[in-house]
């Protein structure tokens, strides 16, 4: 267990940084309508700040990745599924996810999402990770970069316990689950 001080953004820094992505995402969707595609577990409450901060008419729809153990000509590995995807041919999409870390789940449902040949497709996450990253995939618009290493707890990410989702915060460090506001740090 570590003994540094855990770091986090506060509910007031994040909020800031969502508006401002809002305004960007608005700006380029020209008023169009926009389909948002939310990654569940974790990306439901960043999606839903954001979705409040765009100046466009949106449809939001909800995905789940389902990890399942597949044997293959003797050997074992682990893939990832979602069901089936929303309609959406010749639409503006923004998939929304909470963190991207290796890219592998978003490439994948990105790569399954354009198979219906939407007008544009995007990708939208809270944290960005990319000294993890194992595809060549970059978000088109992130909250924060952050350290592959930090564990996240808050607005919507839950620690290893399953508890934290609902703190207003966002936490990193040995516990997590800390109640107080933590001071944001500088980009």
């Amino acid at each position: 267990m570590s003994s540094r001080k855990g770091t986090g953004y506060s509910a007031a820094r994040i909020a800031t940084r969502v508006a401002a992505l809002g305004k960007e995402v608005s700006r380029e969707c020209e008023a169009r309508r926009l389909d948002v595609v939310v990654t569940l577990d974790r990306g439901f409450v960043f999606a839903a700040d954001l979705m409040r901060q765009i100046d466009a008419p949106v449809v939001c729809h909800f995905v789940r990745e389902e990890v399942r153990d597949v044997e293959d000509s003797g050997h074992a590995r682990r893939e990832v599924f979602f069901g089936s995807g929303p309609e959406l041919k010749g639409r503006d999409v923004l998939v929304v996810d909470a963190v991207l870390e290796s890219g592998v789940t978003q490439d994948f449902l990105l790569r399954r999402l354009g198979e219906s040949k939407p007008r544009s497709i995007r990708l939208a996450v809270l944290l960005d990770k990319p000294a993890r990253r194992r595809v060549a995939l970059e978000p088109d618009y992130f909250g924060f970069r952050t350290a592959s290493n930090e564990v996240w707890v808050g607005y919507g990410l839950a620690a290893a316990n399953g508890m934290g989702r609902n703190l207003r915060q966002l936490s990193s460090g040995a516990n997590g689950t800390r109640r107080k506001s933590v001071k944001g740090r500088k980009k």
